[in-house]
């Protein structure tokens, strides 16, 4: 087989790509090692920032999102009974959305199958051939059959654990690495959500966060070891040590039922430089990692693909190579401005096993300087809803 652009990963980031290039008349494949069910099945973020809403309008996929997703126009942060709002609108002139990570590719699925679009699934043993030559080329197989796939550009959107990135050797990338010494425990309840906005907790105890999914879905995470168990945690000690976390405003309104789905999460902050080598391009997950303190991986993982398919369609439509051959150097600018929002507010809102007395009373102080200070609120808002691409 031959296509223009082979997509390795087929989650929201490589069929957002696959459906955008679709829309300019592009072609493209996608090899998913799972199966759709399988993909659909896995539970994520559904904060979206404007700049991903843009790029799902401009792929013919927002209908459902725009008419089901929930607009916030701000967030809650608190610290013990301390809660104060970060107002997005006034800070920063935009909103987020939440809607699922699961629904979003759920509509990008129906938009690639509506427009008869072209995706493997079950796919194993890829391996990325000449990706420095103009002629580069994937073999793999699909139920024990050999298969192999030319084309011009190859779009590494398969992950961490993915192929894309081991195929860049190792003299030639760099790896940036920070591990959070904590996880998140999360639980999704058939329960309405608590606030109609996110609250992000800090305590003595540890972080906590309640989100939602929508008016009787709701997603509650509290900070816990990395050695436990979703299993040491029984629904009711979830719940005990959510409102001993939350304030008692939020504690007292809090509506609890048995969990549907529960795991632990680590926390990592993660980079590999660059982002492109030859005719590779790295996207998501397969180049970097935030923690999910203020929702950044999709988020991030959404500009990568704005930078890389708009220098795509500048090359097919002008044969113009500048907007490619920029685009390690720009999505890497913007992933670091992410890690850097993130690793800060998770350093904010969390308890570290080695914090001295001290290192709490300057998170407070860091906490209360947000809470009074208009430039402060303005810099999170301006962060959190997502910095112009």
């Amino acid at each position: 087989m031959k296509t223009q652009v082979a997509i390795i990963g087929g989650g929201p980031s490589g069929l957002l790509l696959s459906q955008l290039l679709h829309t300019k008349g592009i072609e493209s494949i996608v090899l998913e090692r799972k199966t759709k069910n399988y993909v659909l099945g896995r539970i994520r973020a559904g904060v979206l920032e404007r700049g991903f809403v843009e790029l799902m309008r401009e792929a013919s996929a927002s209908e459902r999102m725009d008419a089901e997703s929930y607009v916030h126009d701000g967030t809650q942060v608190s610290f013990g009974e301390t809660m104060f709002r970060i107002d997005f609108d006034k800070h920063a002139g935009h909103p987020v959305i939440v809607y699922g990570q699961t629904e979003v590719t759920r509509d990008l699925y129906e938009a690639r199958e509506k427009a008869n679009g072209k995706i493997e699934f079950n796919v194993e043993d890829v391996v990325i051939n000449d990706a420095k030559s103009d002629a580069p080329y994937l073999t793999y197989t699909v139920d024990g059959e050999d298969r192999r796939l030319d084309c011009d550009f190859v779009a590494g959107c398969d992950g961490f654990h993915g192929v894309s990135r081991q195929t860049i050797p190792t003299e030639v990338r760099r790896e940036y690495e920070k591990v959070y010494p904590f996880g998140w425990l999360g639980i999704l309840s058939e329960t309405p959500p608590v606030n109609h906005e996110l609250i992000y907790s800090g305590s003595e105890r540890g972080f906590a966060l309640c989100s939602m999914r929508n008016e009787n879905l709701s997603r509650y995470y509290i900070q816990c070891s990395l050695d436990d168990n979703p299993e040491d945690w029984s629904d009711d000690a979830f719940w005990d040590e959510l409102k001993r976390r939350i304030p008692k405003e939020a504690a007292d309104k809090l509506v609890t039922g048995p969990s549907i789905e529960k795991s632990i999460a680590p926390l990592r902050s993660f980079v590999t430089e660059p982002m492109r080598w030859g005719n590779l391009f790295l996207c998501g997950d397969a180049a970097h990692i935030v923690p999910p303190t203020g929702a950044k991986g999709l988020n991030t993982a959404a500009s990568d693909i704005h930078y890389l398919y708009n220098g795509l369609r500048e090359f097919y439509e002008s044969g113009s190579r500048e907007g490619i051959n920029a685009y390690s150097e720009k999505a890497l600018a913007r992933v670091w401005k992410a890690e850097r929002f993130s690793w800060w507010f998770s350093s904010l809102m969390h308890r570290f096993p080695d914090q001295s007395e001290f290192d709490l009373k300057m998170q407070i102080a860091e906490i209360e300087f947000l809470r009074t200070n208009e430039a402060a609120q303005r810099a999170m808002a301006e962060n959190y809803v997502g910095l112009p691409y």
